[in-house]
């Protein structure tokens, strides 16, 4: 057994972080601002949120095709980099250009989009499916929790830094001087740049070992023994994941614009709240890992879905509770980011461990397949999510998605206690 743990592996697990801190750094400037240029021609909210559910659409896609396809790819360079190699760039070009075709009108901007998705959907399977390949099982609880935290801090970085940016006027050819635009050809070269340090940097194992190359099976096949096999534990996870999505995809989206109805914040203000969630989940990842290498994935999961079952109805309770004690606006807030901040807290734990289970069922040959499953199902929930606690608010008002998210994870828990399959186990493989 490796006596050294985890140490010897942070160097290139951070290195293979730059994927997901691309990712990180990316995804909420788009939920944030392309919202804002597509009101520059549609008035209909329910076209613009139609409109920006075409990343969740292409993920469910996008993700399992070019995962698998990149487990069955054997070239000089490996199996998951030429794939990245050729998409992020292209994300980065296509990210970049976001603002400028808000300018040549509402065709334009859509095409960007879609292309956008395109190219960044299909690199999200490979890019993910690299840390498993090259971390042993053992460890890889600590290294999604490296990779988590440093996508993480791109989140932060995209919200409290590049956003700020938005403000600053600059020069753009043939077009004038304009504003809403750095931050995305900033970000664009970020990704731009992580690409060729995950390039020269990362050298992936070359092909599938000859030992494993007889296990190899369709990728249909795969998905059928899945859900035929007789330890249910993997379709549990699935099945669980969906649902604590579906909670915290139907709370986050409407966070701002509760922040901005109960609480009097300004539209600046607002998007704290989701940056708490942000900060905890940077901080904690790693740790997270870090515990359940000592006591388990599943007994972490489980205490952090009891955590955000008692956090989310504490956030049910607290507009009525703040105002009977007649507590002052600014006591109020602090007190909404603290409760969100714990619930980044438990969250990131949650994500930080739940892959990892699923790639411990995995073998080399097929960790592809169920990265995409794992996002496939997520990405589900992410469609799912927000048209169902949308209605929720039209019915019976904000408040009550807490309650809702509060029973999906209590659900989540309950389906968790079945879960048998997925710890690490003490193993000696190498990683390169």
């Amino acid at each position: 057994m490796n006596t050294k743990g985890f140490t010897p592996y942070y160097g290139i697990t951070f290195l293979i972080g730059l994927g997901f801190f691309t990712m990180g750094l990316m995804d909420p400037l788009y939920d944030t601002y392309i919202p804002v240029f597509l009101g520059r021609f549609i008035q209909s909210k329910g076209i613009i949120g139609s409109i920006m559910t075409l990343d969740n659409v292409f993920a469910i896609f996008l993700i399992p095709i070019v995962a698998a396809l990149s487990d069955r790819t054997v070239t000089p360079i490996g199996r998951r980099m030429p794939y990245i190699v050729v998409t992020l760039p292209l994300t980065a070009i296509a990210f970049a250009l976001i603002p400028i075709s808000a300018r040549f009108g509402l065709v334009m901007l859509i095409v960007l989009i879609f292309l956008l998705n395109v190219f960044k959907q299909a690199a999200r399977g490979p890019v993910v499916a690299l840390m498993p390949d090259m971390i042993p099982g053992n460890y890889r609880s600590e290294a999604n929790g490296v990779i988590n935290t440093m996508g993480g801090i791109a989140a932060i970085v995209g919200t409290v830094g590049l956003a700020r940016l938005m403000d600053v006027a600059i020069p753009v050819p043939g077009l004038g001087t304009m504003k809403d635009v750095l931050p995305f050809p900033l970000a664009g070269l970020l990704v731009a740049l992580a690409t060729i340090l995950l390039f020269f940097f990362v050298k992936e194992r070359r092909g599938i070992p000859s030992e494993q190359k007889e296990e190899r099976v369709p990728v249909g096949k795969s998905l059928k023994l899945i859900l035929a096999h007789k330890d249910k534990s993997a379709l549990l996870i699935l099945i669980s994941l969906f649902i604590w999505f579906l909670g915290y995809q139907g709370v986050l989206p409407f966070i701002g614009l509760y922040s901005i109805e109960y609480l009097g914040t300004s539209t600046g203000t607002a998007a704290l709240a989701a940056g708490m969630v942000a900060i905890a989940y940077a901080l904690f990842a790693i740790p997270s890992g870090i515990l359940a290498h000592k006591i388990g994935r599943r007994t972490t999961i489980r205490i952090c879905l009891v955590s955000l079952a008692i956090v989310l109805l504490l956030l049910f309770f607290h507009d009525p509770v703040t105002k009977g004690l007649m507590l002052s606006p600014g006591l109020r807030l602090a007190s909404f980011w603290a409760l969100m901040f714990f619930f980044g807290m438990f969250w990131g734990s949650v994500v930080t461990n739940s892959f990892p289970m699923l790639w411990q069922m995995a073998s080399y040959a097929d960790m592809g397949i169920y990265t995409g499953l794992y996002y496939f199902f997520s990405q589900a929930s992410s469609i799912t999510a927000p048209p169902v606690t949308g209605g929720i608010i039209d019915i019976a008002g904000y408040r009550m998605i807490f309650l809702f998210a509060a029973l999906c994870m209590t659900a989540a828990f309950i389906l968790m206690n079945f879960v048998t399959g997925g710890e690490a186990r003490h193993e000696d493989v190498p990683a390169v």
